[in-house]
């Protein structure tokens, strides 16, 4: 038992050591590290002289959420498809909760017999957006997860436009 446990012990330390990568490592400010900065042979392995070395830049500053938020989120292609999923057994074709019908962007815009469930631009005093991310709504059936949340989020703060 022990030279089997021994064994794959082994296997998995070379399989481990034959899948590293040896890239030069990069400034904090993003720039490549010239060959005179690098890391002596005793700290890295040396590749072959006939080997062009790679440049490796890595990005100073992470995306932000705005940045996020630049690509145009779609009605039809991305908030539609999740409404449907989770929201038309309540809201939708010949039942419709509260007067709410999730099925078109003109049954959305309506609103429901409690007013207005969206203000396009302005997720934070939108009920349909508090709503999902309190995971009230839906009542029954699995919740919207968080990239879905998202999504609605979006594309009521980019206006909540019939796109």
């Amino acid at each position: 038992m022990k030279r089997i446990l021994i064994g794959l012990l082994l296997i998995g330390l070379l399989a481990a050591c034959g899948t590293q990568t040896t890239e030069a490592p990069a400034s904090s400010t993003g720039e490549p590290v010239s060959p005179t900065d690098a890391p002596s042979a005793a700290d890295t392995a040396v590749p072959p002289a006939d080997a062009a070395s790679p440049t490796v830049v890595i990005p100073t500053t992470p995306p932000t959420e705005a940045s996020a938020q630049t690509a145009t989120v779609s009605f039809a292609n991305d908030v539609l498809p999740i409404l449907q999923s989770r929201c038309w057994n309540c809201h939708g074709g010949d039942r419709t909760e509260e007067g709410l019908n999730l099925t078109t962007f003109a049954g959305i815009m309506a609103g429901s017999e409690n007013g207005p469930v969206v203000v396009p631009g302005d997720a934070d005093n939108s009920l349909l957006a508090e709503q999902v991310v309190s995971q009230e709504m839906p009542k029954r059936g699995p919740k919207l997860t968080p990239p879905q949340v998202q999504v609605i989020l979006d594309w009521i703060n980019q206006g909540a436009l019939d796109n």
